[in-house]
């Protein structure tokens, strides 16, 4: 009567013009009910997820009626009653202890302070972080690496990131940085895995091979095709910037085997029409395509509110749709938000933060000063010590218990808690929770769609 999950029908005909009134119903059935127990409608079963643990199952029409009068009731004891009637009932996975002092294991570093471009709603205020302009020198940027490898076990991994502003303003740093932390974790047995972010009008030629060379993921920042990107993303003068970024990614697609390269869009009020976008991005060979909404921006403008995040709701639904029937027939489709949410769905991710900011990952500044992450840096709220003296462990323990996801209203309450982690630290904190809903729906349907990839589709995870 009650067994693990697997999947459904795929996607077939114009997906795009069922995304409304999926993402209609997906909205109205993700409203949080029971903090233990959820039910998931829209498989060929319904699915009943449980929060702790993360926990999916398949069941019965009897079953699915019986809880489903119990949520309406309200009556958290008969529903904690029922879970263990259908031998459900476990230990808590996650307690109210926060983590203390964890290892680091990753650091970006704002190694150029400035850009060449003036998107509006820069969250770095056009890379200076509301300071002077500045590059990070080669000294700062080789204390940050002793700090990243001084406690890692030999044969872990590392993870460095090279983040502006424009990061390749301060070119050579990143690859005397690069070489250096090599060179240092090779004595050690250490992997460091490197990262970029880069808006894409400095790539050269001789990037390119540098970053193939070093295995980097490369996430370049795009927000539309032509005049959308132009219009959001425009060079500090006003002249628009996606026809030298297209010109310049050329080499960095065609040579990409160890190197990775992604687009990164931003998503604001004026570029929701997401399915065209996402379509045309994989045309062009990137290694993923991700969105990723502006909830908030230093001077207000752009930012999302909650109409704009249910017209977002049914663009990412119409990609998700367009990603299954693409599974199905075979087609390699990459959709980066749908396949973490498949990835983290599948494993029974749960967690009491969003992400490692202020534990296990920190953002380096120009000035040497660490903060919880890269959208932290020069904010005294997230400042977590400096290069010199190293972390401070009374203030990041202190975040790391203020931040658990436990001490969160309204996620408490929530079904999604294990799998959203709270939201992200930064945006939280300075806008509030304005995207539950959003997170919530997407999550719904992506477990949705979990249910009909794993039975039609199950040799697509490996």
């Amino acid at each position: 009567m009650i067994r693990e999950a697997h999947v459904n029908e795929g996607a077939g005909g114009n997906v795009i013009s069922m995304a409304p009134k999926m993402a209609r119903l997906v909205a109205e059935q993700s409203r949080p009910a029971s903090p233990f127990i959820h039910l998931i409608k829209g498989g060929r079963q319904t699915q009943l997820f449980v929060p702790n643990g993360s926990r999916l199952y398949t069941v019965s029409d009897e079953v699915e009626q019986r809880i489903s009068a119990l949520i309406q009731t309200r009556d958290e004891a008969r529903l904690q009653d029922e879970l263990v009637r259908l031998g459900l009932a476990a230990p808590d996975y996650i307690d109210d202890a926060p983590l203390q002092s964890p290892r680091l294991y990753a650091l970006s570093l704002a190694i150029a302070q400035k850009c060449n471009m003036g998107c509006t709603y820069c969250y770095a205020d056009q890379g200076s972080f509301g300071g002077a302009t500045k590059n990070m020198s080669l000294e700062t940027a080789y204390d940050a690496i002793d700090l990243l490898l001084k406690d890692c076990p030999e044969g872990e991994k590392v993870q460095l990131t090279f983040l502006g502003g424009e990061p390749l303003i301060n070119r050579k740093a990143i690859v005397a940085a690069t070489e250096y932390a090599v060179a240092k974790a090779e004595r050690k047995n250490i992997q460091v895995n490197f990262s970029i972010t880069t808006n894409g009008t400095l790539v050269t030629e001789a990037d390119a091979i540098f970053f193939e060379q070093y295995g980097f993921a490369v996430t370049v920042s795009l927000d539309g095709l032509g005049e959308s990107h132009d219009r959001q993303r425009p060079m500090k003068g006003g002249r628009g910037s996606f026809d030298t970024i297209l010109k310049n990614l050329g080499p960095l697609l065609s040579i990409q085997k160890k190197m990775q390269v992604s687009a990164r869009v931003t998503v604001t009020p004026k570029n929701l029409n997401l399915p065209g976008m996402l379509d045309e991005f994989v045309s062009m060979g990137f290694h993923s395509i991700g969105f990723s909404p502006l909830l908030r921006s230093p001077n207000g403008q752009n930012e999302m509110g909650k109409e704009d995040l249910s017209v977002l709701l049914e663009n990412m639904i119409a990609c998700g749709l367009n990603f299954e029937k693409n599974v199905l027939a075979g087609n390699r489709y990459p959709f980066l938000n749908m396949i973490n949410a498949l990835k983290e769905i599948s494993k029974g991710t749960h967690r009491p933060y969003p992400c490692g900011a202020g534990a296990g990952y920190m953002g380096v500044s120009a000035d040497a000063e660490l903060f919880a992450c890269h959208r932290f840096v020069n904010e005294e709220v997230g400042k977590m010590g400096d290069l010199k003296n190293g972390i401070d462990t009374a203030v990041q323990n202190n975040w790391l218990s203020s931040r658990h996801v436990h001490t969160q209203s309204p996620c408490t309450q929530c079904w999604a808690r294990y799998l959203c982690g709270g939201g992200c630290h930064h945006e939280v904190i300075e806008k509030g929770r304005l995207a539950c809903d959003y997170i919530r729906s997407w999550l719904y349907y992506t477990i949705q769609a979990n249910e009909r990839l794993t039975r039609l589709r199950p040799d697509w995870y490996n």
